[in-house]
């Protein structure tokens, strides 16, 4: 029993730790973020995301219903200007079990007990968002999250969500 709830507690804070978004942001402390009002997608930076079409929509999506729910309206003349950039990587997980009998040392190929390993993948993705003083072009503020990714396309856009609004929480930054 003792086995049992110390795996379940494993297993509960793994499953935790996976859904979580670690996030970052840097931005420019010589700019005043209360005068942008309006955005607009930097098509050229964002041709340049190295994502299938159907997650940049997504990203999209999500970054457009995050800045309208911060106050911003989408505009063809705008005061800032938002790109992405995006990075993944495979993570690959080992539990490794041996718990069982044998005898002598080193490796036995007669080895009793019930050992086993486990070996899962994640992949890992990374997003970046630029927000990019539209007068000057110069970027203003830069947002970062990192997360477990999911394969259920039914799930991908709410993951999406989650990514976009826990980066986006950090705008406009809280200058201490």
């Amino acid at each position: 029993m003792k086995n049992f709830s110390l795996l379940s507690l494993i297993l509960i804070i793994t499953l935790s730790s996976c859904s979580a978004v670690r996030v970052a942001s840097d931005y420019d402390k010589q700019v005043d973020f209360n005068t942008y009002k309006s955005f607009a997608f930097y098509k050229p930076g964002i041709d340049k995301a190295e994502i299938n079409d159907l997650d940049k929509k997504r990203i999209l999506r999500a970054i457009e219903a995050s800045m309208t729910s911060k106050g911003f309206t989408k505009s063809a003349n705008p005061d800032i200007l938002v790109s992405i950039f995006t990075k993944t990587k495979e993570n690959v997980n080992i539990y490794q079990n041996n718990y069982g009998w044998g005898y002598g040392w080193g490796w036995n190929p007669w080895f009793w007990g019930a050992g086993y390993n486990t070996v899962s993948t994640t992949t890992e993705g990374t997003l970046y968002i630029d927000l990019i003083d539209a007068s000057k072009k110069e970027l203003v503020w830069q947002g970062m999250g990192s997360a477990a990714l999911t394969k259920d396309v039914n799930k991908k856009q709410e993951k999406m969500n989650q990514i976009v609004a826990a980066i986006l929480e950090k705008y406009p930054p809280q200058k201490h």
